[in-house]
């Protein structure tokens, strides 16, 4: 083991930005709806197949968000999967103006 000290770092509650991800908080959005359809087929008991006949969603769709292959998804599709799933969802949304220094390297 190193004699160095570690550095710990605050993150900011989105792993994606902390990483610098282009539209970190749409990855975030999609990576909790995601989370949330998971815990929904395991507190369900529902295997891929089941939750297929259940919902009319491909089995393979299923597959893809449990292996969390999200890029063929929508914010939209999620949550219209936790529906079919017989899930509410409650979004609570917070709008604040960005850092100047994000800002520009947004635009650029």
């Amino acid at each position: 083991m190193s004699d160095e000290p570690l550095e710990v770092v605050r993150g900011s509650g989105n792993i994606f930005r902390d990483f610098g991800v282009e539209d970190a908080d749409r990855q975030q959005l999609r990576a909790l709806l995601a989370a949330a359809i998971i815990k929904a087929l395991d507190a369900d008991k529902l295997t891929v197949r089941a939750a297929e006949a259940l919902t009319g969603i491909a089995a393979a769709d299923f597959s893809r968000i449990r292996n969390v292959r999200l890029d063929r998804f929508t914010i939209d599709r999620l949550m219209m999967i936790l529906d079919r799933l017989g899930r509410d969802i409650n979004v609570t949304l917070s709008v604040t103006p960005r850092d100047p220094v994000a800002r520009s390297r947004a635009v650029a």
